[in-house]
């Protein structure tokens, strides 16, 4: 009761006139910015920051919350109308979202993605608010072992089921990982892959890569082909802006399934709402599968609606652990964490003693920040929809400027617009051979994980490798990955017979 109470008074500060212009202004900025391929919250908030000093910390902070939630959405928004994300975690989002806008559910891909992020935000925030102790002693069971086993299932699981070939998957999470490796290695100071160029010495963005093979090497996939089928990429969509009964009913579980899975990476560091997003992705994958008509590759509303919901799930309790514990799971909580240093204040447990005013009132924020971000895109997703009536010939190419503007703007070297091509014409290539492009993806967000978490273990335990097959979380999640992969060749074999009946 003590904590409804504290929220009580947290919503009487945060429901001030000028503190709900704030939400409403942080919600606002932050969808615009996150529309902009390559950017996202995290820039807005380090934009921001040097802004707010004239503010109160409670209002400061109330405007970075409403960026935070914003910009995921606009990620979303681009990730499903132009395939362009622009965040890391809302690329799980275009494998289906997009294949929806193209079959003309653009509006329903957009409602689908709204009412996801509010399903997951407003969970996430009610943790935060009464279970956030319990998810911290979760956290801290993982150690090496465990993120090295996390690292693993995703890799084996993903690319044996996004592919037809896992010859193909596999390729594909080769060519992530390898990308990863680039740059300076930071345990032995030594270059790796860089060709002795001092631009690649602190390794390629994961924005730069998801931006250049998911946008541009659509643009020019669609540019090679359009001449020969050109109705293929000309977009409709109905005007209907809400989900009709039957969607509800099939989005209904992929969001608390997604939400069950976002909320606990809000508090294990492993880099920000990718890998929950991609987990939740893989995780209706495979139930679809099973179904006697598997919707995956023609726009399964599930494929988007549990991406959305963790991902918004992973943001909520990633605030709840800044706040508690001050840790920074991912970019936008690191700048968050340098405001609170400058306005004097150190997150973490006293944290709750020293500023509960602010504490309470930016918690009962996150709530008012759901509801609003849902009333201003819910409504608008037709609006959103009618980008994709634009003539192609203008729509990719403006697309390609934002793109180049994007990441331009993220670091201000030429060397990074000929790598974003060097890239966009790899994506290119991906897709005329067929090959996924999701392992890539997550052997770049996961590369850096796994790689650490195989050093430091054998580091602790003096080379011994058994250490990564002590405890019983490692345990559990190599036997979960012997089933997938059990499971995944014997749907192989049985496709295999099926075809040859």
């Amino acid at each position: 009761m003590d904590a409804l109470n504290l929220l009580a008074e947290g919503f009487a500060g945060a429901l001030t006139p000028m503190n709900l212009v704030w939400v409403v202004v942080g919600c606002l900025l932050g969808t615009a910015v996150g529309v902009l391929p390559g950017l996202g919250s995290s820039m807005a908030v380090a934009l921001l920051l040097p802004m707010t000093f004239a503010l109160d910390p409670t209002a400061a902070f109330i405007l970075f919350a409403g960026v935070y939630f914003g910009g995921l959405f606009g990620d979303s928004t681009m990730a499903i109308l132009m395939n362009t994300p622009g965040q890391g975690s809302a690329i799980a989002s275009t494998f289906e979202g997009h294949r929806m806008a193209k079959d003309g559910r653009a509006p329903q891909a957009l409602a689908t993605a709204a009412i996801g992020a509010f399903v997951g935000g407003m969970v996430a925030s009610v943790v935060v608010v009464f279970l956030a102790p319990r998810l911290a002693d979760f956290s801290a069971n993982f150690g090496p072992a465990e993120y090295f086993a996390l690292a693993l299932f995703a890799f084996v699981a993903t690319s044996s089921v996004v592919s037809d070939s896992a010859v193909k998957g596999l390729l594909s999470l080769v060519l992530g990982l390898g990308i990863a490796t680039i740059g300076i290695d930071a345990i032995s100071g030594s270059e790796r892959f860089t060709a002795g160029s001092p631009n690649l010495f602190d390794g390629i963005s994961l924005v730069t890569v998801s931006v250049a093979v998911l946008a541009l090497g659509e643009v020019l996939h669609v540019a090679s082909r359009i001449r020969r089928d050109p109705a293929a990429h000309r977009f409709t969509f109905s005007g209907r802006p809400f989900l009709s009964r039957a969607e509800l009913k099939e989005a209904a579980p992929a969001w608390i399934r997604g939400t069950a899975i976002g909320l606990p990476f809000g508090v294990v560091p492993v880099g920000g709402a990718e890998v929950p997003t991609f987990m939740a992705y893989d995780v209706e994958r495979r139930i679809d599968r099973r179904r006697p008509n598997p919707m995956f590759g023609k726009g399964a509303i599930r494929g988007l609606a549990a991406p959305e919901a963790a991902g918004n799930a992973t943001t909520g309790t990633a605030m709840g652990a800044l706040l508690a514990l001050g840790l920074p799971v991912s970019a936008t909580a690191a700048i968050m964490l340098a405001a609170f240093q400058q306005y004097g204040l150190q997150p973490g447990p006293l944290l709750f003693d020293r500023a509960p005013d602010l504490v309470w009132a930016l918690l009962a924020s996150f709530f008012i920040a759901m509801v609003v971000l849902l009333v201003i895109n819910l409504p608008f997703a037709r609006h959103w929809a009618k980008l994709l009536l634009i003539p192609s010939q203008y729509l990719y190419a403006g697309i390609v400027v934002f793109c180049g503007l994007g990441i331009y703007a993220t670091s201000g070297a030429v060397f990074d617009l000929l790598l974003l091509l060097a890239l966009g014409l790899l994506g290119f290539m991906m897709r005329r051979h067929g090959v996924p492009v999701a392992p890539l993806l997550i052997g770049m967000v996961l590369g850096p994980l796994a790689e650490t978490s195989l050093r430091d273990g054998l580091l602790s335990s003096n080379g011994d490798y058994t250490v990564f097959v002590t405890g019983p979380i490692p345990l559990v999640l190599y036997g979960l990955l012997l089933v997938v992969i059990a499971l995944t060749v014997r749907s192989k074999i049985v496709n295999r017979a099926r075809q040859d009946v």
